[in-house]
């Protein structure tokens, strides 16, 4: 017997998809069916209410390679039994707790840059993950010195949810940290969603989105720009 080619697996999470807006007519099938368009899908579940078995108008897939799933967002839009959807890249559980982990967001913070990172070092690293639309590196308004941080926003939300589902990220030489850039309002705003939905009703064994790791946004707003 030929056996298959052995190769390294990449890690469930950054292979899976959060997808919002479901029809409720929407099955596992009728998921599957569409997404599959653009590659081996591992796994494909529509979230259900455990004692009406309801679907809750979100799902997951799950392919067996990053590249498929770039390969889906980059054919947004999407239509599923006649019902534009929302694909976004999921949240791991551990990540669905911080502020404003399922907004929708174009813009990042970059932290922990050192004095001789330029823009062009920011923009060549940055600019593999989507197109860069501003570069900001953040300055003292008397001294003209860098503050060790920068603001990046691209052209689609898409590129941010690639950045920050990865871990580390070094930029000329040196690590850095990234999250997604808030307001003030978006702050105070994902605050109050997290407590009022309690972080445990959305799955089946706790944190949003179920089995395996956190959603995006969905229907009804939570996760799109307020």
């Amino acid at each position: 017997l030929a056996k298959e080619p052995f190769h390294i697996k990449e890690p469930e999470q950054l292979r899976k998809l959060f997808i919002g807006g479901l029809s409720f007519e929407t099955t596992d099938d009728s998921l599957r069916t569409h997404f599959e368009q653009w590659g081996r899908l591992t796994d494909c579940v529509v979230m259900r209410d455990p004692q009406t078995k309801r679907s809750r108008g979100f799902g997951f897939v799950t392919y067996s390679c990053v590249s498929e799933v770039d390969e889906a967002m980059s054919a947004r839009p999407h239509k599923v039994d006649g019902r534009v959807v929302e694909p976004k890249r999921a949240v791991s559980r551990e990540d669905s707790t911080r502020p404003g982990a399922h907004l929708t967001v174009k813009k990042i913070f970059v932290g922990g840059i050192k004095e001789d990172t330029e823009e062009h070092h920011l923009r060549d690293y940055f600019e593999k993950f989507g197109k860069i639309e501003v570069v900001e590196v953040m300055t003292d308004r008397q001294s003209g010195k860098k503050r060790g941080f920068a603001f990046i926003t691209f052209d689609d939300h898409d590129a941010v949810d690639k950045i920050v589902v990865q871990k580390y990220h070094t930029v000329n030489g040196h690590n850095c940290e990234v999250r997604k850039a808030l307001s003030r309002e978006e702050m105070q705003n994902s605050g109050m969603n997290q407590r009022n939905r309690g972080g445990g009703n959305y799955s089946r064994g706790g944190g949003y989105g179920g089995s395996g790791g956190g959603g995006g946004g969905g229907s009804g707003g939570f996760g799109r720009r307020f």
